[in-house]
């Protein structure tokens, strides 16, 4: 245990280095952060604290590495779930396929989109009339699509990486392409797990480029709107580690407990620790389960410190529960869970279900 605190040491030093170093870029916040909503209602019931334990097809997305853990052959995941009164749908779908005894591959699309946004620009005539018969509707909308891969290594070790590929639209008027990379590792030392998942390792690149046609663009001009050119926006690396525990309560009972810290480079953020490098954001879940069917879940996230008015900040802290299901083959899986306060609807109902095939 204690050459493996050191190694923790030595990470959480060369976070604060690199931190460092990226906070003196100009990149954005919060740039493709629908890829940190997470998915499957069984990770969102546990306040999506589940790098290192993370064992079904789901692992493409958050730890590659953990994709070695699934024992089936073929699996397959889906989930959807909406947010903001259904006016945001969020939906994935994960492939995952043991390719020998030491690698495992994996598929997984996902897409954050609202649809039928009414388009109002050319809603008045060269006349000055209203008419209503002008406006059409388009969608604004967010797909990732990620190439995951693990392999097992000697002494314990396991590493996964995803290939991901992202488009992001916004109806005829913009669009934009990135790539990126993330790579983990996963470490087990007797009935508990260790993980370290960099995302964006190399910054993840979106391209921009917009199209506006010469009606749209006399709106904008008499409206005193700023037209968009053509642009890039960088993603920098986040880091997130985790650390988990199982316990035997009894024959029917066991209880998975987990912590992970959320690591971001881009500056200061309202995390409950922070610098003018990096925020650390930490997130806990546990996982009770009765004779391996039944599943009672519970975590928190999106743990902030929201200044006030007055000057003064409280915490914030959004909780999750969910419940889970396994049948023969079939996982199914529900979590009401706090997207963090952004919506009057404070909860959001999320369902999954997830089959594998020997």
């Amino acid at each position: 245990m204690k050459v493996i605190f050191n190694k923790i040491l030595i990470i959480i030093i060369l976070i604060l280095f690199i931190g460092e170093n990226f906070s003196q870029t100009n990149a954005p916040k919060y740039s493709n952060e629908f890829l940190a909503i997470g998915v499957g209602a069984k990770n969102f019931g546990m306040g999506n604290s589940v790098i290192s334990n993370v064992d079904d097809v789901t692992a493409g997305y958050y730890n590659p590495a953990g994709l070695l853990k699934i024992k089936k052959n073929i699996q397959v995941g889906l989930m959807h779930s909406e947010y903001f009164a259904g006016i945001a749908k969020y939906d994935y779908i994960g492939v995952s396929k043991r390719l020998d005894d030491k690698s495992v591959g994996a598929i997984s699309l996902i897409r954050f989109g609202t649809d039928d946004i009414p388009n109002t620009t050319q809603l008045i005539d060269k006349d000055g009339n209203i008419d209503y018969d002008r406006i059409t509707r388009f969608s604004a909308a967010d797909y990732a699509l990620l190439v995951s891969y693990a392999r097992k290594l000697p002494k314990g070790l396991d590493v996964g990486a995803n290939f991901k590929i992202i488009h992001r639209r916004i109806g005829d008027f913009a669009n934009s392409w990135g790539f990126g990379i993330d790579a983990s590792i996963n470490y087990e030392y007797k009935d508990w797990k260790f993980a370290g998942v960099v995302r964006d390792v190399t910054t993840t690149v979106n391209a921009w480029s917009y199209s506006i046609d010469e009606a749209t663009r006399e709106v904008f001009d008499r409206t005193g709107n700023e037209i968009p050119e053509n642009s890039t926006e960088l993603t920098l690396p986040r880091i997130i580690m985790g650390s988990s525990r199982f316990f035997n309560l009894s024959e029917k009972f066991d209880l998975n407990t987990e912590l992970n810290l959320d690591v971001t480079l881009d500056g200061k953020r309202n995390a409950l620790i922070r610098s003018n490098a990096f925020s650390i954001a930490p997130r806990l879940g546990i996982d009770l389960g009765y004779k391996k069917i039944v599943y009672l879940r519970a975590g928190i996230n999106n743990v902030q410190l929201i200044r006030q008015y007055d000057g003064t900040e409280s915490l914030s802290i959004s909780p999750n529960v969910g419940v889970g299901i396994k049948f023969k083959k079939f996982n199914i899986d529900y979590a009401l869970s706090n997207v963090g306060n952004q919506s009057l609807a404070l909860f959001s109902n999320v369902f999954s279900l997830s089959f594998g095939i020997n």
